[in-house]
Formats: structure tokens, sequence, C-alpha cells
């Protein structure tokens, strides 16, 4: 019997997980089993792993089980099997080839450990940390990950105990599973590892990340690119999440929170016109505190509807601005392509010239003090402070928040207690 039971969970993306399962393979660490679930594809994945790999297990779903039902169907073959461990591996994680060994070696020399996770790096900036380990926040509502976005400069501890690892490059014990169950399904996506190594320290073992076990792992698209899928599962997931684990005493101050967010994707949808965004997050939201589950039900997803009229009017209005990134230079790239893309020729001054315009990057426009016009503020959003219109919307934020909250946090709290 093998050591590890290491399973690849694909869903059409066949040329990501074909490198996945090359890399696995040329592990130092040999003393393993392969598994593929494919999560019922619609691209050639299936035949071309079996052609490439016929030493690999591949199971095939007959329905989209989403991310932690598509693991599940994968860890309880592997669990039938008998490994003393089982991993989860994203189809579009590369693993270092000690990535395996180092995972199994520091369970077997810490046995106070459940769980345990690679340290991921960002694929498009493999010197950059994208998570090692995740903490999770009762006080703000959040997860934090240590040395985000650090550069690996050698002074950083060999592992870290903490809240949570990211399923991409996870290994867990099969005691563990004895004890806590396999990733919650209820999610469909996102949350489920983060809810699984929370169980995992509640159950009184720890969850560490490993940093001599590394791999590379994509960080996803910033912003939806063809509907509003990834935005339903994060806010509703992410919401129920609290929902369940957060103590009663603290439920006023979670309600307040939860809508600040909320009233803030509201708030930039009517500034921006993006009201897809703004329909899936209000009903993402009311389905966690209803306690609805598993895949989305229908009126939840919707395409989207963004609208370049007003970067149109920007870049018609002049054809030379300086950008003030405020370290927010690759939006100000963004930025840069946008006006390529819509055709327009934009003269990018490198310095602050008198009588050229001023873009100013920021966080969020409606934090902003500034409302002379005479600097345009585009923030990580889109939302563009350039008009009196603007002005005015800038203005009446903190108000409508304010009745926003008055009206919406006495239902949200009372769905908290029948939630309970």
């Amino acid at each position: 019997m093998k050591k590890v039971g290491i399973v690849i969970c694909n869903y059409n993306k066949e040329d990501c997980v074909l490198d996945c399962i090359q890399c696995i393979l040329e592990s130092k660490f040999q003393d393993f089993d392969l598994y593929v679930v494919d999560n019922a594809s619609t691209d050639d994945s299936v035949r071309r792993i079996r052609e490439k790999y016929p030493a690999v297990t591949v199971l095939v779903n007959t329905e989209n089980l989403g991310g932690s039902g598509g693991f599940n169907r994968g860890l309880r073959e592997a669990y039938a099997k008998g490994y003393p461990y089982l991993m989860c591996v994203d189809n579009d994680a590369m693993l270092d080839e000690n990535a395996v060994g180092n995972l199994y070696a520091f369970l077997e020399q810490h046995p106070e450990v459940g769980m345990a996770g690679s340290k991921i790096y960002h694929s498009e900036a493999p010197d950059r940390i994208q998570q090692f380990g995740q903490k999770i926040d009762f006080t703000y509502f959040c997860t934090e990950v240590p040395h985000l976005n650090m550069v690996e400069d050698g002074t950083m501890p060999d592992y870290l105990y903490v809240d949570s690892v990211a399923a991409c490059s996870l290994m867990v014990r099969r005691s563990t599973i004895d004890r806590i169950g396999y990733m919650p399904e209820e999610n469909f996506l996102y949350w489920d590892d983060t809810e699984w190594c929370h169980k995992c320290n509640l159950a009184g073992m720890k969850v560490a990340s490993v940093g001599t076990s590394k791999a590379l792992h994509a960080m996803g698209a910033k912003r939806e690119t063809v509907n509003t899928f990834p935005t339903y599962y994060a806010w509703r997931n992410w919401i129920a999440f609290f929902a369940r684990y957060t103590p009663a005493e603290k439920y006023e101050k979670m309600a307040e929170s939860f809508l600040s967010s909320v009233f803030r994707i509201i708030y930039e949808g009517l500034h921006t016109g993006m009201q897809a965004k703004t329909r899936t997050v209000v009903l993402a939201m009311d389905d966690a505190l209803h306690g609805v589950t598993g895949k989305a039900g229908e009126n939840r997803i919707f395409p989207l509807d963004y609208s370049d009229a007003p970067f149109r009017g920007l870049f018609a209005a002049s054809d030379t601005y300086y950008i003030e990134s405020n370290g927010h230079e690759w939006l100000a790239e963004e930025l840069r392509q946008k006006a390529e893309q819509m055709g327009y020729q934009i003269s990018w001054k490198e310095k602050n010239t008198v009588g050229v315009p001023v873009i100013s990057l920021c966080q969020s426009i409606f934090e902003q003090e500034d409302l002379s016009l005479q600097k345009i503020y585009i923030d990580i959003e889109y939302c563009i402070l350039r008009t009196q219109e603007d002005v005015l919307d800038v203005i009446n934020y903190n108000y409508s928040k304010r009745m926003y909250l008055f009206a919406e946090k006495p239902k949200f709290v009372q769905k908290l207690y029948e939630l309970k």
C-alpha cells in the first residue's frame, strides 16, 4: 500500500491538468497513487489524460459537483483504498518536486497537525507569496494571508500554524477525516477549504502551512470575465461561513460589516451602471441568510453588463494624461490598455506637467475628500470621479449608507438568530 492518495479535481482545463499531472509524477517522493476526478468537462480532458497517462486513475462525474464535490469523489475513492494520507491538488497548480514529499514528512514529524498545505506562489510572479496559510478574522469577518505578495527572501519561518490553507495543494491525515469528515460540499465552490480547515482546528488538531513544500498557482481573474458566477459563490459562502461560526454576541457587528460591504457594491453598481453584479450580491446574501447551499439556483448568475461609456467620455475629453498610480500600478497599466483597446491614441506623460489632466488612482472614490474636480479619480472598481454628477454621488454616499444600515440591519440580525 502506498502512503498517499493524491486527488486532482479538473473541470475544462485540459492543458493545465496535463501539466499538473506531469509535475506530480516528477516528484522525488514516489510513494503515492494519483487520481483525477473530472467534473463533467466539455473539453477533451478525459481522453487526453487517459491516452497520455494510462496509469492514472480517472474518475468521471456525470455532472459538475463543484470543487468540494469533485474533490470528495476522489477522496472517498482513495480513503476506501486505505491510504494513511490523502492530498488535494488543483488542476492549475504546479508543484515543486519536493512539495509532496515535504508535506508527508512534515505530517509524519508533527502528530499534532491534522492537515498541512504548501506555500503557494503566484504563477505570474513566482518569487512572490500568494498564500502562506490564512488567518480567519472574527473581528472584521474576513481572512488575512501572512506575507501576502512578499518577495521570498529566506527570512520567513519554515512553517506556520494557521487557521486554514488552500486546497490547491493540501495533505490531510486519514484520521483527520475520521474525526471531521470530508470537505464541506454544501458550498459547491469557494470557502470549502477554509471551513474544512476551521473544523480541523475546532476538533483540536492544528493546521500548518509548510514553507519547504512549494507550489505555483494562478491567482484567478480579479473581476468576472463572462458572468457573475464567481461572485455569487464567493459572497454567499463568505457570509454563510461567518453566520455559522460567529458567536451571537458579535451578530450586531457582523451585520453592520457585511451590510456595509453589500451597500458598497449596490452604490458602485448605481454609479457605474453594472447592475448584474449588484443583483447577484444581494441574492447571494439573501440565500446565505436563508440557509441556501449547493449549486446556485435560477436567476442568481447573470451576464456582465459593464459599460465603457464613462471611459469613452474620459478618453475623448483629452489625448494627453498623467497618471498618479499611488501604489496601484496594475490599475494604471489596465487603464493604458483599455484606452488602446478602445482605439484612443493617448499620450501618457511620465511627469506631472502644467496643463495636462491628472488621473489619480485610489482605493475608493467614495472616500475622497477632494471634490474640486482638479484631478480625475479612478478607483479599483473602475468608478470615476470626473463630473459634477459624480461629486453628488460621493457627497451622498455616507448618508445613503446610514439609511441602508438602519433599514436592513435588524432583518439581518434576526435571520442570523433564525439560522442558529
